[in-house]
């Protein structure tokens, strides 16, 4: 039995973190604080980041029971999760995935906050949910979105709740390639290898400038957009 989402493990300068909670890889309070302590740690010790799931499972997104909770438990959830997208996006040293089967919802926002983004191919579900469920598209979201997806896609992607199949979100951007599931891993560790290798300086310095002011704008509009989404669920539909 899994007893920890989260394994972290040191190959060379690569930092490799698999989650695996025994389903559907959610993005719980544990989960999340393992995912940030993890990137604190490769920081300081690695070169880069390869994050992958287990084989069909990537992410499902936000844990449903806490986020059904009640309002107040589902913000504490979402600053959570707010705070880990914001530290892979700007992480100091290059993110990569290897998306190991279904990304939905919050599960397609870690795609959109990496570098390199390598699926595997298969009948697997990738793609932001959350119209098609009834629950307005946050702020947060919708900026990850707004920086990765293909512009002429980006209505489709989020206001009309369309899901992937991992060659259509590689044609729209939240992958960036997809292989089969017996290479996925090694692709994204020869990924890191090789973005790990360019100078590390002009490497932060240069994704600071292309995403600081989405970080930014995030942070800022966070506790105002959740008070408008929470008001608009309570509300009649």
């Amino acid at each position: 039995m899994t007893t920890e989402p989260l394994t972290y493990t040191l190959e060379g300068t690569t930092a490799v973190l698999q989650m695996d909670d025994g389903k559907a890889n959610a993005l719980s309070e544990p989960m999340i604080g393992a995912l940030v302590a993890a990137i604190a740690r490769a920081e300081k010790e690695a070169s880069a980041v390869v994050l992958a799931g287990r084989p069909d499972r990537f992410c499902g997104g936000f844990d449903l029971k806490v986020m059904m909770s009640g309002p107040e438990n589902a913000k504490a959830l979402l600053r959570l999760g707010s705070d880990l997208y914001t530290k892979l996006y700007g992480a100091t040293l290059p993110v990569v995935i290897a998306c190991t089967g279904h990304a939905l919802a919050g599960g397609s926002l870690l795609l959109l906050t990496a570098d390199v983004r390598i699926g595997t191919a298969g009948a697997y579900r990738i793609g932001l949910n959350e119209v098609s469920i009834g629950m307005p598209v946050p702020v947060l979201a919708m900026e990850l979105a707004r920086d990765r997806i293909l512009t002429t896609e980006l209505g489709r992607a989020t206001l009309q709740g369309t899901i992937y199949d991992p060659e259509g979100a590689a044609r729209v951007g939240y992958l960036d390639t997809v292989v089969p599931a017996t290479e996925v891993l090694e692709r994204a560790k020869a990924e890191a290898a090789r973005l790990g290798a360019l100078p590390r300086n002009a490497y932060v310095a240069t994704k600071m400038r292309l995403r600081s002011k989405t970080i930014q704008h995030i942070t800022e509009t966070l506790e105002a957009d959740m008070g408008g989404l929470f008001s608009l669920l309570d509300g009649p539909r």
